[in-house]
């Protein structure tokens, strides 16, 4: 795999395309579900309309279960309004390489109606209007996000096959920044590494975790947008070069009993002219009384906003104490046991939320602590003492256990729909009360073995 660093321009492009080095440009964006999806084009084509015009793409595609079935509920795509197309503009800033599939660029996309108006329940479109809203005050957001994952040494097909059972881990004990076993996977992490710098991206590194095969890849922190673009044509190219390995990745919230996969979502506001608006040298804990109001307001509205930071079933069973993912709504500094971790200094003074597991759609999740940080400094909330000690052993506030219970915050939070819109409250209810549906209606591995002989 030959890597050649550095994102792409519109006329770079154009030269490659010319000398054959690149044939097929990939047009994508994150549905739903935060998967990539799209379509390939040839690199000619993209020149001559797609580059200008867009691209066509059926708008149930934002309408449908993980498992692409269509369902009802519904308003923007249905059976009785046809299943029409939505139009895939290219957002430029973003063509780059994707040096692990041949002679491939790719460009991610706003989706827009035939009016040209913005899908607003496009993940890109729900979080762009929170960008609108910071813009607004001057304000530019820096994000980094952490995704776990857990190698196997089968292969996608071979997991599908076995149902996923009696999978093989890459490691067979705790790695947790260990060198030895985790060099068993350097030449799946190794190529996942330059694949993502030759595809524009700052790989920081990589280390063990707790779980069996569990590994994390960091990146430089960015722009929000481009953190959220980042991280889904990274986690989409991850499970790509696994798949060329022979081996599969998972990035589910909870694979087993053991630890879970946890995204951690960092979040520091600039002014716009570079200022770090959340330090002072002479507030509280270094703190600026924006980024204690900012804070403040996350916590208010974690509960209600959970739904944005824990999208599918599986999520909440990674919220168990002792697991370092949270359970309380509480913020300390440098501490792991909260579901709000503040740490740094100056510039690099931000906020963790712990919240999110490696099955979150980023955009929503920093789309929600956007929304929940102005609500705060709207409101001017005042920030409690930060916790000390064991956040697993505070009473008060907790995070919902189940998508149906943060389904029910989500629909009566007054903060969700000032911020994202009736409209795209409405959708994301309808995809969480789909996949309950689903789940409650599933027969399990676990019930067949406590019931088949025993009751």
């Amino acid at each position: 795999m030959e890597v050649v660093s550095g994102n792409l321009s519109l006329s770079e492009l154009r030269d490659e395309v010319a000398t054959g080095a690149i044939d097929t440009v990939i047009v994508a964006f994150a549905d739903m579900q935060g998967r990539l999806t799209g379509k390939r084009v040839s690199a000619r084509l993209f020149l001559e309309e797609v580059a200008e015009h867009g691209a066509e793409c059926c708008n149930y595609l934002l309408a449908v279960d993980v498992e692409m079935n269509t369902v009802d509920g519904y308003a923007m795509s249905s059976w009785d309004t046809g299943y029409g197309d939505m139009v895939m503009t290219p957002d430029f800033s973003t063509l780059r390489r994707i040096p692990w599939q041949p002679a491939t660029a790719l460009v991610m996309a706003d989706l827009l109606a035939h009016d040209g108006s913005p899908v607003a329940a496009a993940p890109r479109a729900v979080l762009r209007r929170q960008l609108d809203r910071l813009a607004e005050r001057g304000l530019v957001p820096y994000a980094g996000t952490e995704l776990e994952f857990m190698v196997f040494d089968d292969g996608y097909r071979d997991a599908w096959a076995k149902g996923y059972r009696d999978l093989t881990p890459a490691t067979d004990y705790n790695v947790d920044y260990a060198m030895l076993a985790s060099t068993r996977m350097e030449p799946l992490l190794h190529d996942i590494r330059r694949g993502m710098d030759g595809a524009g991206m700052y790989c920081e590194g990589v280390k063990g975790e707790c779980n069996l095969g569990q590994q994390e890849i960091a990146f430089r922190y960015a722009h929000a947008l481009a953190t959220c673009d980042n991280h889904t044509i990274y986690k989409n190219g991850a499970k790509e070069i696994a798949d060329q390995h022979g081996k599969s990745l998972t990035f589910m919230a909870k694979f087993d009993e053991r630890e879970g996969n946890s995204c951690h979502v960092h979040l520091s506001l600039r002014s716009e002219d570079g200022d770090a608006v959340f330090a002072a040298d002479d507030g509280p804990h270094g703190m600026a009384p924006m980024f204690r109001h900012f804070v403040a307001g996350q916590l208010a509205t974690l509960r209600e906003l959970t739904l944005f930071h824990a999208p599918n079933i599986n999520s909440y069973k990674r919220y168990a104490v002792g697991s370092f993912a949270p359970t309380a709504i509480a913020w300390g500094l440098d501490n792991r046991t909260c579901a709000m971790r503040v740490v740094g200094h100056g510039h690099g003074m931000r906020v963790e939320c712990r919240a999110p597991g490696g099955d979150v759609n980023p955009y929503l999740s920093l789309a929600a602590l956007i929304a929940g940080g102005l609500h705060g400094i709207d409101e001017e909330l005042e920030l409690s003492a930060p916790l000390e000690g064991n956040a697993y052993e505070v009473k008060g506030d907790h995070l919902p256990t189940t998508l149906r219970d943060a389904a029910d915050l989500f629909a009566t939070s007054t903060v969700a729909r000032q911020a994202f819109g009736d409209d795209v409250v409405a959708h994301y209810l309808n995809n969480a009360a789909v996949e309950t549906r689903a789940y409650d209606a599933a027969v399990t591995d676990w019930e067949r073995v406590r019931g088949f002989e025993r009751l």
